[in-house]
């Protein structure tokens, strides 16, 4: 046999192997690309979260800091009142652009204050006065993302952020 002939023959074979592969690569696609989406998405959720639950510890710990700003008042508790509830005014202004936010209570965002008064006072130093600031979000009301059905069991229905502030009974008035 000659050389011209070997080719000539092997020639359909290879065009019939290519002729075979053709649709491979979509079939491959097609099976990699939802396990690519999933994880892609499960980064962008959860990042979502997690820069939820940062922004509310964030928040609370603004609030707390503005809960030493001076307010006038004759009567202790009632001073102190009076800085948590501007503590929480604050706090809920920082977290302004959670949808839903700027609620007391009740809201997607809520927060909660708490004052403990000396003697009782803080739990570390009971000689002192303690504002708590807590702010809520439902996330599982208002996701910032959309869930799917098999990412949802893991995010958390709500997430929250804390702060405490020390105030001086003798410095409150």
């Amino acid at each position: 046999m000659s050389r011209h002939a070997t080719r000539s023959r092997a020639l359909p074979r290879t065009y019939l192997r290519r002729r075979r592969q053709r649709g491979n690569a979509a079939i491959e696609f097609a099976l990699v690309f939802p396990v690519f989406f999933l994880i892609l998405y499960a980064i962008v959720t959860y990042s979502m979260v997690f820069l939820v639950q940062q922004s509310l510890t964030a928040a609370a710990g603004e609030g707390a800091r503005a809960a030493l700003a001076y307010r006038s008042n004759t009567d202790p508790l009632a001073a102190l009142n009076d800085r948590a509830s501007q503590a929480c005014l604050r706090a809920l202004a920082v977290v302004s652009w959670l949808p839903g936010a700027g609620s007391a209570t009740g809201g997607p965002t809520s927060c909660t204050p708490a004052v403990n008064m000396a003697p009782a006072g803080c739990t570390n130093n009971a000689s002192m006065d303690c504002i708590q600031i807590t702010l809520s979000y439902a996330y599982a009301n208002k996701p910032l993302v959309p869930t799917l059905p098999l990412l949802d069991i893991a995010i958390p229905p709500s997430l929250t952020g804390q702060a405490t502030v020390q105030i001086d009974p003798e410095n409150l008035l």
